[in-house]
């Protein structure tokens, strides 16, 4: 299923490379839910949870700014000097916060795990 996994991740880039939004925006479901099924599956492991819900949230936060390229609302403003393509930042920060808790806290006080 990883593998299937990279395939769909890389048909969603690549028909973002080449603006082929069809392909780009069908490829984001098998994408997002096959990482939300590989997270699902590895919850009983804390490094692989947190490593997959990271991937999780960068596909979505990937995918949104595709579908704000592909939809020509990326360069709008949303707030102050901020563009729609700039909110995908809160879910990049929110994957890097989930591992920060991993490797900062979580991983140092269970070192037996």
């Amino acid at each position: 299923m990883e593998n299937l996994h990279i395939v769909f991740w890389l048909f969603k880039d690549l028909a973002w490379c080449m603006i082929w939004k069809p392909l780009g925006i069908a490829m984001i479901f098998p994408t997002f839910i096959i990482s939300v099924v590989i997270a699902w599956r590895t919850r009983s492991i804390m490094s692989e949870l947190c490593h997959n819900l990271a991937v999780s949230i960068w596909i979505a936060a990937n995918s949104y700014w595709m579908v704000s390229e592909f939809l020509g609302f990326d360069e709008n403003i949303w707030f102050a000097h901020y563009t729609y393509k700039q909110i995908a930042v809160l879910p990049f920060v929110a994957g890097l916060l989930i591992l920060g808790y991993y490797y900062l806290y979580y991983k140092p006080f269970k070192k037996g795990e």
